[in-house]
């Protein structure tokens, strides 16, 4: 009876072979990619059926999505080094790169909250705007905003686990697990740039 239950044990921890901490962040992921499709189906039906959709974006304002792109970008490398060092027990090198990409999260979402203020000041505004749809700012600032959330729940969730692995209250697979994560939101960027940026360039 006693390895019976044993085996039930080992069995709860594991399901399908995945660590259950690993498979709740995969679930999570998998619902949370339905809702941002979701989200940019809803965008792309609302911008396609708006006869005068605004075309807002000049060069400068895609060069500031391009610099947030390679933010993220770098970021998803430099989660990558603190896995590393986690999986080799190298806490201060795992915390060092765990800040680094702390940091690459806030000054990507100072450079997002800057472009909204330069939006805001033209006079964009949820359901209004001096361009065209009104819809755009409702759509803009929604699909950005979720991202942005998101972004900065990553941060606060890396500073918190990168920490608390330094100090010797997670394991690597935490660590690992938030990695999955953040790889999740800087996939979505990529899906938000051309959608949202490359599409509503003046031309």
């Amino acid at each position: 009876m006693e390895h019976a239950g044993h085996g039930a044990g080992v069995m709860e921890e594991r399901p399908f072979a995945i660590p259950s901490s690993k498979l709740v962040m995969w679930l999570f992921i998998i619902s949370d990619a339905c809702t941002f499709g979701a989200v940019l189906f809803a965008y792309g039906y609302i911008r396609n059926s708006a006869a005068d959709w605004p075309l807002v974006f000049e060069a400068g304002s895609i060069w500031n999505s391009l610099v947030m792109t390679f933010i993220l970008v770098s970021s998803s490398l430099t989660v990558l080094f603190a896995v590393k060092a986690a999986r080799s027990d190298d806490r201060a090198a795992a915390f060092r790169w765990t800040l680094i990409t702390a940091g690459l999260g806030v000054l990507f979402t100072v450079l997002h909250i800057r472009e909204w203020l330069s939006l805001i000041g033209e006079g964009a505004r949820m359901f209004q705007n001096p361009w065209g749809a009104p819809m755009f700012g409702a759509a803009f600032f929604s699909v950005t905003g979720l991202h942005m959330a998101h972004v900065m729940g990553g941060v606060i969730a890396l500073l918190v686990v990168g920490s608390g692995y330094k100090a010797g209250r997670y394991a690597f697979r935490h660590v690992e697990i938030w990695s999955l994560y953040w790889h999740f939101v800087d996939l979505v960027w990529m899906f938000v740039v051309p959608l949202i940026y490359l599409l509503n360039m003046k031309r």
